[in-house]
């Protein structure tokens, strides 16, 4: 009886969480190959497969936030390389590999030679910043060494004929992957500084695995692209990925339209500014206007009867209308001085002949804003006006201007009615030009 209530008893589910906890606290990471089978993608983003060999087999797991930094895509009976800790799914008891990384196998030793290649060119010095030239001020022609076919050359096309239409693009077609790539690379660079046909040279392709741009980690592209008179711009695969070719060129690009970026002069870049600026202009105005509107309706609702009130807020007006001209020539004073300064720089940085078109637009804009601005103020002024006939109209001296009269008795109380006093009571009568004392005769009252 005693040694039954020694013994301790375990639920499954902590056993499993023990068996869980033993797993992941005794063993590190560690580094697995074998061939995917039962590979599962739920709608969750997560992955779940079986990796196995000749004679085992062990499940895995390799959740969203890892799966999504792969460069390539797995698939059933591919052979890989994966970084992974043991542990086990405590619902069913499975033991499990909890998978951070995977590449396919094989990947290893290109990564070997990539990094030997790479730590003997910085020996060399090729890598230093101060061996590599700087990009031509003025870029006309462009050559590109790419695939004719492949996406990159479209996108770099796209952006330079949206920002730099002007632009002259030479494309060097080769391949760029497989075993004929890198010559073909090599000898387009050759021919561009043979006819020096091309103030530039941008080295392209798109992304894939480290196999796809492995003509790009070649060491004698690598020389080819140092000892090149023309500079040199690598933009090959996605951000994230890095060859020689771009430790070696004089410019990395983190992406084909990233390096078109770089290369091409955006023209409309100023124009857009200067549109932008008149339109800020605009939208200021219209603030401006409106809150000085805004104030003189709030002058209004507190407007009182007496006429020193209303002086005093006839005066105010006139000093929120002052101070709104004041403002506003301030502003269009200091937006023109802007506008002055980017069109000086425009007229510096840029030939005059290719920019004759913009400048003529530009004062066109000018002359359209100037006289938007005036006729702006003048409906503003006239509406000014307006309100303040509108409020003077309300003034009960102007009520007395047109033959009317205000009654008050002794205590100066304005009387309303007949029966407000009675016979022989003293009264004052205020008219338009001065005050008369009275007395109450009689009083009569209408039905």
């Amino acid at each position: 009886m005693n040694q039954a209530q020694d013994r301790q008893v375990l639920s499954v589910s902590q056993l499993n969480r023990k068996a869980k906890q033993l797993l992941e606290t005794h063993l590190p990471l560690i580094w697995l190959e074998g061939e995917i089978s039962n590979f599962a993608r739920p709608s969750s983003g997560h992955w779940y497969l079986t990796l196995k060999d000749q004679s085992a087999q062990v499940r895995g797991a390799m959740f969203r936030n890892r799966n999504q930094m792969l460069r390539f895509n797995p698939n059933n009976g591919d052979k890989v390389l994966v970084r992974a800790r043991v542990s086990l799914y405590e619902g069913r008891g499975d033991y499990q590999l909890i998978i951070e990384h995977m590449q396919p196998a094989g990947a290893g030793d290109l990564q070997a030679q990539f990094d030997a290649l790479k730590n003997k060119l910085f020996q060399q010095g090729l890598m230093a910043d101060e061996r590599k030239r700087p990009l031509p001020e003025k870029i006309e022609r462009i050559g590109i060494i790419t695939s004719p076919t492949g996406a990159a050359v479209k996108d770099v096309l796209t952006v330079l004929e949206r920002r730099s239409p002007s632009t002259r693009a030479l494309i060097l077609p080769c391949q760029v992957q497989g075993d004929a790539a890198a010559p073909q690379l090599i000898e387009a660079i050759n021919i561009a500084n043979r006819h020096q046909c091309c103030d530039v040279l941008l080295l392209t392709r798109g992304g894939g695995s480290l196999e796809d741009l492995w003509a790009f980690n070649n060491e004698a592209l690598a020389y080819a692209i140092v000892n090149s008179e023309i500079p040199i711009v690598s933009a090959v695969g996605h951000e994230v990925d890095f060859t020689i070719a771009d430790f070696v060129a004089d410019l990395r690009a983190a992406t084909p339209s990233a390096a078109a970026e770089i290369l091409s002069q955006d023209r409309e870049a100023l124009q857009q500014q200067l549109l932008g600026n008149a339109i800020l202009l605009g939208q200021a105005c219209q603030r401006k206007v409106q809150t000085e509107k805004l104030r003189l309706q709030q002058l209004q609702r507190r407007l009182r009867h007496p006429g020193q009130t209303l002086e005093q807020q006839a005066q105010q007006l006139d000093n929120l209308e002052l101070r709104l001209q004041q403002a506003w020539q301030r502003q269009c004073t200091g937006l023109k001085h802007r506008q002055e300064q980017l069109l000086l720089r425009l007229s510096q940085q840029h030939p005059q002949e290719r920019f004759a078109p913009l400048r003529d637009r530009l004062l066109a804009h000018k002359k359209q804003l100037d006289l938007l601005i005036k006729n702006r103020m003048e409906r503003r002024e006239l509406a000014l006006h307006t309100q303040m006939e509108k409020l003077n109209a309300l003034s009960p001296l102007a009520v007395l201007q047109r033959g009317f009269s205000i009654t008050r008795n002794e205590n100066g109380n304005i009387l309303k009615r007949a029966t407000d006093s009675k016979t022989g009571d003293a009264i004052s009568v205020q008219l338009n030009d001065g005050t008369l004392d009275c007395r109450v005769e009689a009083c009569h009252t209408s039905e």
